[in-house]
């Protein structure tokens, strides 16, 4: 379980957030406060204190097996017991809390973690049972935010994919093979080029597209001269290669400030189980091959407000150029993504390779680029 200290437990003092100590085990009891049947104010007393005397009085206050059972409910974590675990909480906290980092992993080009033990993880750690469906655990759970992260930063591996639902039908919705990206996506981007192309041309032409010359424009360029056309696909090219630059800058940010939301993130269950639908999981299980993409859907939804901002900003036409180049290099993004959690490759991606692994194994906090380095050194988060 999760280790913490005596000044841990003494930060969360509140009826807001309140925790206890009880024979030597921690537990947030925010929920419970205002429904104990003797009145908040008893619990409130030992709000970030250790209870266990007054609880086991029964000249103070009795307490049933229920009372018990229900406590353990909220169980957390514990204290620490050994000399050794005592110092190496001592050493964290004088560190500024847990980082994911590990210097003592070396990122090698064929690197491949050992299988995790699944039985003697959970009995060991208490977060999630890699043997059962991960969601309705994850729904049902009441960790501390602390012990969340902690948990999704120390990753697990897995020789088949884990199951996320019990239903076979929502099952099929979370699991993504890495060509399914370029098979929607990249005609979705040819597509969309081609309108930016012919809204260029049309606009060069000073003729208007309307629904009765769309499919005479798109199957007979004739209808404009060369020159028109040479002009409009230059003009689509560069609005492209924009794009491109575009996804690099929206691939960091994305990555940094939603997908690490951490410090921000309200330690409520509801906004845990949806960072780990996010992104927890891949921090969890960083070799999930059927998790290492987007869904398309997923990401239908967060490329969409991103392309109507491109639509209020820009004509259509500059607006599609950019999007069709965004959207060519996000299938670019996630191919390299998978490749470099799976795949044997050359000199730049091996570079590549190891930097992200390093994120997920050695500081999480840093090198949150995947495709280059740039914007790492531009904003001082380089590994």
């Amino acid at each position: 379980m999760q280790l913490f200290s005596t000044e841990d437990v003494a930060k969360h003092s509140t009826a807001s957030d309140c925790w206890v100590i009880h024979r030597g085990k921690v537990y947030d009891v925010t929920e419970f406060v205002e429904d104990h049947p003797g009145g908040d104010d008893l619990i409130l007393q030992y709000a970030g204190k250790d209870m266990g005397e007054i609880m086991d009085d029964p000249q103070e206050h009795s307490h049933s097996d229920s009372a018990y059972e229900l406590l353990d409910e909220h169980i957390i974590g514990r204290l620490p017991t050994t000399d050794a675990e005592k110092l190496a909480l001592k050493e964290r906290s004088a560190k500024g809390g847990y980082s994911g980092k590990d210097d003592s992993i070396e990122i090698t080009a064929d690197f491949h973690p050992e299988e995790t033990d699944h039985s003697s993880d959970y009995k060991q750690n208490k977060f999630l049972d890699l043997n059962k469906a991960l969601m309705p655990q994850m729904l049902r759970a009441n960790f501390s935010k602390e012990f969340y992260l902690e948990q999704v930063h120390s990753p697990r591996h897995l020789k088949q994919p884990a199951r996320f639902f019990d239903q076979d039908y929502l099952e099929m919705f979370t699991r993504t093979p890495w060509y399914v990206v370029p098979m929607v996506w990249l005609p979705i981007a040819s597509i969309i080029f081609f309108r930016s192309a012919t809204q260029f041309a049309s606009n060069l032409a000073k003729t208007p597209l309307n629904a009765s010359n769309w499919y005479e424009a798109a199957t007979k360029p004739t209808s404009f001269d060369a020159s028109v056309w040479s002009l409009a696909l230059t003009q689509t090219a560069i609005c492209w290669a924009i794009g491109v630059v575009i996804w690099t800058l929206l691939e960091y940010t994305i990555h940094r400030f939603l997908f690490h939301i951490d410090n921000i993130l309200p330690d409520k269950p509801a906004f845990l189980t949806l960072h780990f639908l996010l992104h927890g999981v891949h921090h969890y299980l960083p070799m999930d091959r059927l998790r290492l993409v987007m869904p398309p859907l997923l990401f239908f939804v967060l490329s969409y407000p991103f392309t109507q901002l491109a639509h209020v900003l820009f004509p259509h036409a500059i607006a599609n150029g950019i999007i069709s180049g965004s959207f060519t290099m996000y299938v670019v993004y996630d191919c390299m993504h998978y490749a470099l959690h799976h795949t044997k490759l050359p000199e730049y991606m091996r570079e590549m390779k190891k930097y992200h692994l390093e994120h997920h194994y050695k500081n999480f906090e840093l090198g949150f680029g995947v495709t280059s380095k740039v914007w790492d050194y531009v904003f001082g988060t380089q590994l």
